[in-house]
């Protein structure tokens, strides 16, 4: 079917929109962007800078504090996305996944919608929400203190009328609909809640008030995607964000497709089908989806560099927020520290880190090397009249760790060696408390590695 559809582009230039005719096809789950395409004409003349819309023709609206509430899920909607960063996926949900020694992958999504002047925001949770919920009820509990704002978790249950689970992103709003609308919000944005990216939202609210859409899509072009290198016009991928009119969504879900449980693969093409204008909004700035360990991996090691970070952890004009904790100052024992990041709260005896992220509570011992790693840290701080195991929580004396992640609460002999010494690029080891993933060894959430032991 023949849709109308523009891309607005995020650059700053001011042009007379331009129309495309289009077919907008979506294939695969909300989670991988790279299965979304909107298939655009190849002959199209005019470069994307030169589809956007003209400020002269800006209309009036009501500012977004009032009449925007963001919908942040807090995990992905198959377990599909969930398998892509197992084992860091097997305690938590994909947005409470530590991230940069102080966050949670969550505060980045939260954070844009903040710095975007939305104070509305439910985050709708699921699969392996405990700490999620918790994170997020102590984090921004009082963050709208008379602003009539709030960060409000509905976590799944069950009713009179529904005794399962959420069955995808799309249930979960019929289901919590009686909640989300009890504001007279104009318009909900749908947010993943475990992608890092930084989004002016309110250019998105805006454009799709001057474009008088009924759902926007915000969408990459497909030269980010090595294996579809090709122009904006003949592929552009989906971010899985999206802006809905407040009686669109509930026609949507209750009246046109009350069976339908996906976003990606039912509601968008059924909103197509029955004539719905749905509009595409360009977004050119660094996003990351985390659709693997490795990606994981990189997007901690690009917060190490000192220029040209693809997402920026110290901007000014856009913090992010995350949970205020009462932890000391790091204390640093003669240790050797270069090109990494160290969280508070750190016990670093005489060791040695390069490149790498250290979480908060972290204990390092003496002649410990660690080099290009992820420490997530400890929840706890362990006292020795506490210990009833052989092995602390923390990274033992003289133990070497290159190229790892290490979940929270490991316990780490001395003189252990995880340094992939066999090249392996996936292996399964979870009996023993690590798996490989991409050539990243990938220690579980509290695993146990005894002394001497090579890996």
């Amino acid at each position: 079917m023949m849709v109308t559809m523009k891309l607005i582009s995020c650059s700053s230039t001011n042009v007379e929109p331009q129309a495309i005719n289009a077919k907008l096809r979506f294939l695969g789950s909300a989670d991988n962007h790279r299965k979304h395409l909107l298939k655009l004409p190849c002959s199209v003349p005019q470069p994307p800078s030169l589809l956007i819309f003209n400020s002269q023709q800006r209309q009036l609206f009501p500012p977004v504090d009032q009449s925007v509430a963001a919908i942040v899920f807090g995990d992905g909607s198959d377990s599909e996305s969930r398998r892509r960063l197992y084992p860091l996926t097997k305690r938590r949900t994909e947005g409470a996944i530590p991230m940069a020694a102080n966050y949670r992958l969550i505060d980045a999504v939260v954070s844009n919608c903040i710095n975007s002047n939305i104070n509305k925001i439910y985050a709708l949770t699921q699969f392996n929400s405990t700490s999620l919920n918790l994170h997020l009820s102590r984090a921004y509990s009082g963050l709208f203190r008379g602003k009539q704002g709030f960060v409000e978790v509905i976590a799944a249950y069950q009713s009179l009328e529904h005794q399962g689970w959420f069955q995808g992103n799309a249930d979960a709003i019929r289901r919590c609909l009686w909640v989300l609308e009890e504001y007279p919000v104009a318009e909900f944005l749908v947010l993943p809640g475990h992608h890092l990216y930084r989004m002016d939202y309110q250019k998105l609210i805006e454009a799709h008030r001057n474009s008088k859409a009924d759902v926007t899509i915000v969408a990459l072009s497909g030269t980010r995607d090595p294996v579809n290198s090709i122009t904006v016009y003949d592929n552009v991928s989906s971010t899985g964000i999206y802006v809905i009119n407040r009686d669109t969504m509930s026609k949507l879900v209750n009246e046109y497709f009350p069976e339908a449980n996906d976003f990606a693969s039912e509601l968008i093409p059924g909103a197509i089908s029955i004539g719905l204008k749905i509009e595409s909004y360009l977004f050119d700035g660094y996003w990351e989806d985390m659709r693997s360990i490795h990606a994981f991996y990189q997007a901690n090691m690009e917060c190490i560099k000192k220029s040209n970070m693809s997402y920026n952890f110290y901007d000014r004009e856009s913090p992010l927020y995350t949970m205020p904790r009462c932890l000391p100052p790091s204390l640093v024992s003669d240790a050797v520290i270069s090109d990494s990041v160290i969280a508070d709260g750190c016990i670093l005896n005489k060791c040695k880190i390069k490149r790498t992220i250290v979480g908060m509570r972290t204990r390092i011992e003496d002649g410990a090397v660690i080099e290009d790693s992820v420490i997530m840290g400890s929840d706890i701080y362990q006292q020795k009249e506490d210990d009833v195991q052989n092995i602390p929580i923390g990274i033992g004396e003289n133990t070497q760790i290159r190229k790892a992640i290490i979940d929270k609460n490991a316990r780490i002999g001395k003189n252990v060696k995880i340094i992939n010494k066999d090249n392996v690029q996936e292996g399964d080891r979870e009996a023993n408390g690590y798996i490989v993933s991409g050539g990243i060894v990938v220690l579980l959430r509290g695993a146990q590695i005894a002394d001497g032991t090579i890996l």
